[in-house]
C-alpha cells in the first residue's frame, strides 16, 4: 500500500484529492492518508476554481476519513507515509521537495518545477542522492491529444513537421500567481505547458526568439509570444496570454501542419485533416492528463520501476528552455541560445 499526504489544497490539490479517491476506488493500492494545509478549515467548505475545473462540489466532498493538518512538520511526525504531494506556490517547490526526498519520502510535484533553472537542478540532485522517486506534475505528457500528436510526430504517419502552433490562455489569476518571484508569471506557470510539449515531441530548438508583455502590476511577462527555431526549418512558435477577461474562458489548442496533413486540436477535439482524403476526429481517452500521471507514478512505485515517461531532468529541460525565453524577452526578441542556456 502506498500510503500518500497531500500538501496543498487549492485548485490543484482538490484535483488530486479527487484522482486518489478515484485511483482507490479502482483498486489501485494507493491510499490519501493525509491532507495539509495553512488554510485547511477554510478550504475545506470553500469551492476553489482554475482553468479547468474539478469534478467535485465542496458540499459533496466528505474528508471525514482523512487526517487533516495546518502544518507540515505534525503531518510527518504523525504519519507514516512512502509519498508526499506537493501543490504549493512554486517557489516553495524546491527547497520542501529537497528536504522531504532527504528525509526519505518520494515527492510528486505540482508543475513549474521549480522557479528557477538552479533549483530544479537541486530537486534532481536530492532525489539522485537520496534514491527516491521524483515527478513533475508536466500533465500534458498524459493528456490523450498530446500524446496523439507525439506518436504522429514520432511513427511520421503523416510525415515530416512543417511548422505547428500551440495556444494557451484564459483571465488572469488571482493571487501568489501575479507575485513575480512566486510564480514567475505566465511564462512560468502556463506557458511552460506549452514549452514542455513543444521540446518533449520535437526536442530542444537551437535558438528561441520571444517578445512578451508585462500588464498585471508586480506580475512577470503576462503575454508571450517565441518562436523556436530548429535545425531542419519547421516553424514553430507557442504564444500565451492570461490577459483575457471577460467571458473569454479558457483555451489550449494546437495546429500542426505536415507533409501530409494536419493536426488541429481545439475544444477538446483532435480533428485530423489528411491532404488526400477526408477528415476525422481523432478517438482519444476521456481521461485527463491530471489522472493519467497520478496513476502511473502511483502504479511505477507500486511494481518498483523506473519512471520514464516524465524524468525530473527532461522537466528540467522545459524550465531550461523558459529562462532562455526570459531572456529573450528581456533583450526585446533578440535570438538566445539553448545550448549557451544550458551549458
Amino acid at each position: 500500500m502506498v500510503k500518500v499526504g497531500l500538501v496543498g489544497f487549492g485548485m490543484m490539490g482538490h484535483m488530486h484529492f479527487e484522482n486518489y479517491v478515484r485511483l482507490a476506488a479502482e483498486g489501485v493500492d494507493v491510499q490519501l492518508v493525509a491532507i495539509c494545509d495553512i488554510r485547511i478549515e477554510e478550504l475545506k467548505y470553500e469551492n476553489v476554481t482554475g482553468n479547468i475545473a474539478t469534478d467535485t462540489d465542496h458540499a459533496e466532498m466528505d474528508l471525514s476519513a482523512y487526517h487533516l493538518y495546518d502544518d507540515l512538520e505534525k503531518m510527518l511526525a504523525d504519519e507514516s507515509l512512502d509519498v508526499i504531494d506537493l501543490t504549493l506556490p512554486t517557489d516553495l517547490h524546491a527547497p520542501i521537495a529537497c528536504d522531504l526526498l532527504a528525509r526519505g519520502y518520494h515527492v510528486f510535484c505540482e508543475k513549474p518545477m521549480a522557479i528557477h533553472t538552479s533549483a530544479g537542478q537541486q530537486m534532481v540532485d536530492a532525489a539522485h542522492a537520496h534514491q527516491k522517486q521524483l515527478m513533475i506534475g508536466q500533465c500534458l505528457r498524459f493528456w490523450p491529444a498530446y500524446e496523439y500528436l507525439q506518436k504522429v510526430v514520432t511513427e511520421q504517419s503523416l510525415g515530416q513537421v512543417i511548422s505547428a502552433t500551440f495556444f494557451r490562455g484564459g483571465a488572469t489569476p488571482k493571487g501568489w500567481f501575479v507575485e513575480k518571484e512566486r510564480s514567475g508569471g505566465a511564462m512560468l506557470d502556463m506557458h511552460i505547458h506549452d514549452v514542455d510539449m513543444i521540446q518533449w515531441i520535437f526536442g530542444l530548438p537551437e535558438h528561441v526568439s520571444s517578445i512578451a508583455r508585462n500588464v498585471v502590476p508586480g506580475s512577470g511577462y503576462d503575454v508571450v509570444s517565441t518562436n523556436y527555431i530548429y535545425a531542419d526549418g519547421k516553424v514553430v512558435n507557442a504564444q500565451v496570454d492570461w490577459t483575457l477577461q471577460g467571458d473569454y474562458g479558457f483555451e489550449m489548442s494546437y495546429r500542426v501542419n505536415f507533409e501530409q496533413g494536419n493536426l488541429v486540436f481545439i475544444n477538446d477535439i483532435v480533428q485530423v485533416n489528411p491532404n488526400n482524403g477526408a477528415g476525422y476526429i481523432a478517438e482519444l481517452s476521456s481521461d485527463r492528463g491530471y489522472y493519467r500521471q497520478l496513476r502511473y507514478f502511483i502504479e511505477c512505485l507500486i511494481e518498483g520501476q523506473p519512471m520514464l515517461q516524465a524524468t525530473p531532468e527532461s522537466t528540467l529541460r522545459s524550465l531550461q528552455l523558459v529562462e532562455a525565453e526570459m531572456l529573450s524577452a528581456d533583450r526585446a526578441g533578440d535570438k538566445v541560445s539553448v545550448a549557451q542556456v544550458l551549458a
